[in-house]
């Protein structure tokens, strides 16, 4: 028999619980500070650290999920990430130049050319991964 205010929300009763939730809590904070180094780091990308530790922290702490949905920088990311499944098309803009301007930099410098191999896959991998997300739809233009 339960008592008024035992419910639980459907968002806790898919909280995972033991060894797995300090697992999930302890890859959201790995996940936040790469997201947090990336924002400063061209050649981390910020957008896949930080929707990782979002959903990261969705199973294991509703707190953490709730603070960084909060965050002043991060918050708009994943409230738009939320309700449309999106990034901004600027962001995402920004992501591909950085993204080939400094991996193109590192297999120009890099002398061993198995490096530059693993840089191009890396690189390419990771540019794919960008083409896959959606961005915003371009607002609708004014018929002159």
């Amino acid at each position: 028999m339960t008592r008024p205010g035992d419910e639980l929300s459907s968002a806790e009763r898919r909280l995972a619980r033991g060894p797995l939730r300090a697992l999930l809590l302890a890859a959201g904070v790995l996940l936040s500070a790469l997201a947090f180094v990336g924002a400063f780091l061209p050649v981390l990308p910020t957008t896949p650290f930080l929707l990782l530790a979002a959903a990261c922290f969705a199973r294991s702490s509703p707190a953490f999920y709730r603070r960084l949905l909060a965050n002043r920088a991060f918050g708009p990311y994943l409230a738009q990430w939320r309700h449309d499944r999106t990034i901004p098309r600027a962001a995402k803009r920004k992501a591909y130049a950085l993204v080939v301007l400094t991996f193109g930099a590192s297999i120009l410098w890099t002398p061993i050319a198995w490096v530059r191999w693993m840089l191009a896959a890396i690189g390419g991998a990771l540019l794919a991964f960008l083409a896959m997300l959606p961005a915003t739809p371009a607002p609708p233009r004014d018929a002159e």
